[in-house]
C-alpha cells in the first residue's frame, strides 16, 4: 500500500493530459510529416528567425542534443537554414526556408485545430482558471526542485 492512492496525484493527472495532447498534436501533424518537437521548434523559428540552437532548446523545454538532432533533421529536410552569427562566428544562427515556412504554415494550422477544440472543451473563466492553477503546479514545483 502506498501513503498516497494514485488517484490522489495531481502528476498522475497532468501527465495524462500531456500524454493525450501530445499523441493528439502528432497524429495531426504526421501528414505535414513534422514530428511534435520539429513542430516545436519551427513554431519558436517562426517567431524569433535567428535564435541559437541553445536558446531553441530552452524555448522548447528539450536538451541541447534532442535540439541538434531536431535541427538536423529539419535541415536535411530544407525546412531550415543554419548560418554564422554576424559577430560571434562560433553560433550558429537558424531560421526558416520559403518551404520551411510553407510547412510551418500548415502544420500549425492542424495544430491550433487542436488548441481550439481544447480551449472549447472550458468556458473563458474555466481557462483562465486552467491556466493560472497549472502555472502555480509550475512554478512551486521550479522553487522546490532540487539542484
Amino acid at each position: 500500500m502506498t501513503s498516497m492512492p494514485a488517484a490522489e496525484r495531481l502528476g498522475s493527472h497532468i501527465k495524462r493530459a500531456e500524454k493525450a495532447l501530445n499523441a493528439t498534436k502528432h497524429a495531426v501533424l504526421k501528414p505535414a510529416g513534422l514530428t511534435v518537437p520539429q513542430y516545436a521548434a519551427l513554431l519558436v523559428l517562426a517567431e524569433r528567425p535567428g535564435i541559437s540552437a541553445a536558446g531553441l532548446a530552452r524555448a522548447c523545454a528539450v536538451t541541447p542534443p534532442t535540439m541538434n538532432t531536431v535541427l538536423k533533421n529539419l535541415q536535411e529536410r530544407g525546412l531550415i537554414e543554419r548560418t554564422p552569427h554576424q559577430w560571434h562566428r562560433n553560433v550558429l544562427e537558424t531560421s526558416l526556408t520559403e518551404e520551411g515556412k510553407a510547412v510551418m504554415a500548415d502544420a500549425d494550422a492542424r495544430a491550433v485545430r487542436v488548441e481550439r477544440a481544447l480551449a472549447a472543451e472550458f468556458t473563458a473563466e474555466e481557462r483562465e482558471s486552467l491556466t493560472g492553477l497549472l502555472g502555480r503546479c509550475v512554478d512551486l514545483l521550479e522553487a522546490v526542485r532540487p539542484d
